[in-house]
């Protein structure tokens, strides 16, 4: 019987060789210590997977415990410094931490800005309360230095009304004084 076998022709410059790697010639000598050192290098990483998530949630649970601390301090010393211009309490945004708890990482407090009508000193002094309010945290928000900003466009405001009336009544009183059938 002639069995037809295709010819094959080599390269002598161009030779290849089965090639293994050492780990899958490791496997071919001995799979069951190969099989026991690829499960012990496995649990290794999903156990260092596992502290280093472990060691992530719990600086960032530190870092939302202390923005939930400062966020409430800062929207406590707007509230206390407002007074009755303050129009409602703190309202906060919160977010979820790993443990499951709200924290939270923002918050306002609402104060009336608007003018007292026909009575320039009692606006000035709410201006000035109203500034307070808005610079009394340590660290003032960009939002809390425009508010402080309005109150001082107000304040100037007021002052300026203050010293219109007053220029007012001293022509009023000069014109008092005057005799004008003379």
């Amino acid at each position: 019987m002639v069995i037809n076998r295709p010819s094959l022709s080599i390269n002598p410059a161009f030779k290849t060789a089965p090639v293994q790697t050492f780990a899958s010639q490791a496997r071919a000598e001995s799979p069951d210590s190969s099989d026991r050192q690829r499960d012990a290098q496995e649990s290794s990483l999903n156990k260092s997977e596992e502290t280093q998530q472990q060691i992530s949630e719990q600086k960032e649970l530190q870092q939302l415990k202390n923005l939930d601390r400062e966020v409430r301090a800062h929207e406590m010393a707007h509230l206390s410094v407002a007074g009755k211009y303050a129009t409602s309490g703190a309202s906060f945004s919160f977010r979820k931490g790993p443990d499951g708890r709200l924290y939270a990482v923002a918050g306002e407090v609402g104060i009336d800005t608007s003018a007292i009508p026909g009575d320039p000193q009692a606006t000035l002094r709410k201006a000035q309360a109203i500034l307070r309010a808005a610079l009394a945290p340590a660290d003032p928000s960009p939002q809390d230095h425009q508010v402080a900003a309005q109150a001082n466009a107000m304040a100037q405001q007021a002052r300026l009304e203050m010293a219109s009336q007053q220029d007012n009544e001293a022509a009023v009183k000069k014109g008092e004084n005057l005799d004008i059938f003379a």
